[in-house]
């Protein structure tokens, strides 16, 4: 399903959009897992910082599968994973060198606290962030269903918040489930970090992607 506005693209060229946030995405699904060493107040809420560049991955990929269709926002996902392994593998490596013996023992012990990541906790990412994220291109197309042309903003909002929220359930599911069960209770982590995420997906989420859909399609359409 290609949208009007990039139908003069020729079929062997990569849409300038879609270049700009596939490097994007690419680099946001690395940066996620950094930021979600720190738990950030939001009001009432309380979540790990991770959430933010993991709710643009959510944005983009409903960007990509609105203008694009669902297919390339699968692959975009898919792709996802060359950056997610290859951080991890590289984090593992540096981790387990040995520290030069001049380094400043306070600061190789803050690194060594945020990337010294157990396999489960990187087990649970890669998990958590397929799942979602697939999970997320699939009900935002399927809520869109075969109607052909541009949808209206109203549309693309409420299909947006809708598969952003339902996905950041099983996101949270997954990832608390598989990282801290059977090391502690999770039943209150799961609660809040759930109603935090869905809080955000609900407020946030529809209007960045209403801006990326935007962005993209001035983008193309110089290129037209």
């Amino acid at each position: 399903m290609t949208d009007s506005s990039t139908s003069a693209v020729p079929a062997n060229a990569i849409p300038r959009s879609l270049f700009i946030y596939s490097l994007l995405y690419g680099g946001l699904v690395v940066l996620a897992g950094v930021l979600g060493n720190k738990q950030v107040a939001l009001g009432p809420l309380a979540v790990e910082a991770g959430i933010f560049p993991f709710l643009m991955l959510v944005a983009l990929s409903s960007c990509v599968a609105e203008i694009w269709g669902q297919q390339r926002a699968q692959k975009l996902v898919l792709y996802g994973f060359i950056p997610l392994v290859t951080s991890m593998l590289f984090i593992i490596l540096v981790y387990w060198l040995p520290a030069d013996s001049e380094m400043d023992p306070a600061r190789l012990s803050a690194f060594e606290t945020i990337m010294g990541q157990s396999p489960r906790l990187m087990a649970a990412g890669i998990v958590a962030y397929g799942t979602s994220q697939l999970l997320n291109v699939t009900i935002f197309s399927a809520l869109r269903g075969k109607a052909d042309g541009k949808s209206s903003a109203t549309s693309l909002a409420v299909r947006g918040a809708i598969a952003s929220a339902l996905s950041q359930i099983v996101d949270t599911l997954l990832f608390v489930t598989i990282s801290f069960y059977g090391v502690f209770p999770i039943g209150k982590l799961m609660a809040g970090q759930m109603a935090a995420k869905v809080v955000l997906s609900l407020v946030i989420i529809p209007f960045v992607i209403q801006l990326l859909v935007s962005i993209a399609r001035q983008l193309d359409a110089e290129d037209a």
